[in-house]
């Protein structure tokens, strides 16, 4: 058998509650800042959550042409922000010499909602030809990693993802096996998603999966908190730029860490929760290890799925314990989401972007907002502030209504990349 091609990852674009960027956003994430607050993009007034993770001070005409902002809905401006930050980190043009060899995959899990929403106001109170002649690029979801390519050129594989809360994951993990089979030699992938709108909060908030902590925003999200009552809605986007190590080191690229692994499977349970034993879970990790060839003692820090819903919360500690047995006693362990609140479709690439930082610098990052720790939970719990350790191995969970799961691993640079990095860049 051939052996695999290594992948690795040279740039990661953020957008998020705590920041418009990779750098500010790592930061705010490290020192357990929250993104929560009262709704601004509409009035909640008579909504029972009145509460979100909204991307602030968020200016679309710094990444999109003033042209085109009517043609963008918000997740395909956030998509093409975080673009842009990814590109700037990898130092990386498509030349028209490998276009053909770049691809795009980045997914949504609900698309331009606001945008849904606006034209249908409009066709109600005034008619179909008051609908914009925008609304359809402007929605539909593959339209971010359209926009991507059309943007850098990339004429290679392009592919949408929309599996829920699971689409980010997902969309880093097929185009990691684009890679691994040669199809192409750099992928830009991720997920974005804009759900903080009238109608997605109701619908969120009439199934009863909304955190209701209004007077007291910023602790809201509490994942694993005994007293935890609902997710936190979120909006933003992540974007890796992945790449075959070899075609990054003959560019001269700094590789930030390499993605070793990863799964995808179903519960086959329920639409919208899972079984109480983590079933789903557990052998999404146990196939993400073995696709890694590694044992469950390797892995040093987990960034969890973890949203702060009662069972989600639960049956993903419960799958936990039962993957790594006693080394739960030493597996660093924490959800970003208590910061940033849940980003749906951009929630596995963004908390995927901070994974790869977290090896980058070898700081894991913290949980924040817990008072009383589940009985569940039997890992050490990076609580309050960032944790520095050894970092080698770092695994990322996504899981999605329809029980759709995820699950990556991430490897550090180590001394031989490192110094091979240095070499070809000198």
């Amino acid at each position: 058998m051939s052996q695999k091609r290594r992948i690795v990852v040279t740039g990661v674009g953020l957008i998020s509650p705590v920041g418009i960027g990779t750098e500010p956003t790592w930061q705010a994430i490290q020192q357990g800042q929250s993104g929560i607050a009262p709704i601004t993009l509409f009035d909640a007034t008579d909504y029972s959550a009145r509460i979100a993770g909204e991307v602030k001070n968020f200016s679309p005409e710094d990444f999109v042409d003033r042209k085109d902002i009517k043609k963008t809905g918000r997740f395909i401006q956030f998509a093409l922000a975080a673009a842009h930050f990814a590109m700037e980190q990898a130092g990386l043009t498509v030349t028209p010499e490998i276009a053909e060899r770049v691809g795009v995959y980045v997914g949504s899990g609900i698309g331009a909602f606001e945008v849904i929403e606006r034209e249908h106001a409009k066709l109600m109170s005034a008619g179909p030809n008051r609908v914009s002649p925008f609304f359809i690029t402007a929605t539909i979801a593959n339209l971010a990693a359209g926009q991507i390519s059309i943007r850098y050129g990339a004429t290679g594989p392009n592919l949408t993802v929309a599996t829920a809360c699971t689409t980010g994951a997902h969309a880093i993990g097929e185009a990691f096996r684009v890679l691994e089979r040669g199809d192409a030699d750099v992928m830009i992938c991720g997920g974005s998603e804009a759900a903080v709108t009238p109608l997605s909060v109701a619908g969120f908030a009439s199934m009863r999966a909304l955190s209701v902590r209004n007077d007291d925003p910023a602790t809201a999200s509490r994942p694993w908190d005994q007293d935890r009552d609902g997710f936190v809605v979120g909006e933003g986007a992540g974007i890796l730029i992945l790449e075959e190590r070899s075609h990054a080191l003959n560019r001269g690229a700094e590789i930030l860490a390499e993605l070793v692994g990863y799964a995808a499977n179903s519960d086959a349970f329920h639409t919208n929760a899972p079984p109480e034993d983590g079933r789903g879970v557990r052998r999404v990790m146990q196939l993400a290890l073995q696709d890694a060839g590694l044992e469950p003692n390797t892995i040093d820090y987990l960034n969890a799925h973890a949203t702060s819903t009662p069972l989600g919360d639960r049956a993903e500690a419960t799958a936990i314990a039962a993957v790594f047995g006693p080394h739960t006693e030493h597996l660093l362990v924490s959800s970003t989401k208590s910061m940033t609140g849940h980003l749906l479709g951009g929630a596995g690439s963004l908390e995927g972007g901070l994974t790869v930082l977290a090896l980058r610098d070898q700081v894991a990052p913290p949980a924040t907002n817990i008072k009383v720790v589940d009985p569940a939970c039997t890992f050490h719990l990076v609580q309050g502030k960032a944790y520095a350790a050894p970092l080698r191995y770092a695994m990322t969970n996504s899981f999605g209504f329809g029980g759709t799961n995820a699950s990556l691993i991430f490897k550090s640079v180590d001394a031989e990349d490192a110094e091979t990095t240095s070499d070809s860049s000198s």
